[in-house]
């Protein structure tokens, strides 16, 4: 259903990001990242009690690649 828009201000969009405006049939952000953390590094909430003796994060990866884009 097309819409009517008025004046848009854009002061920022990320690296993989997608902005549009009006009708769309499908949007593919393409990105990809690896992240590597130790042991309790997500954890949120109140009150949350970590005990960790030692945490050790390994990053050795074989295959080098996980998810390739193919444009």
């Amino acid at each position: 259903m097309p819409a009517k828009v008025g004046a848009v201000k854009v002061n920022n969009i990320g690296n993989s990001s997608i902005f549009n405006i009006g009708d769309v049939y499908s949007m593919c952000p393409e990105s990809t990242a690896k992240t590597y953390a130790g042991g309790g590094s997500f954890n949120t909430g109140d009150g949350t009690y970590i005990r960790l003796g030692q945490s050790n994060t390994y990053v050795k990866d074989n295959d080098k690649a996980d998810q390739n884009i193919l444009s």
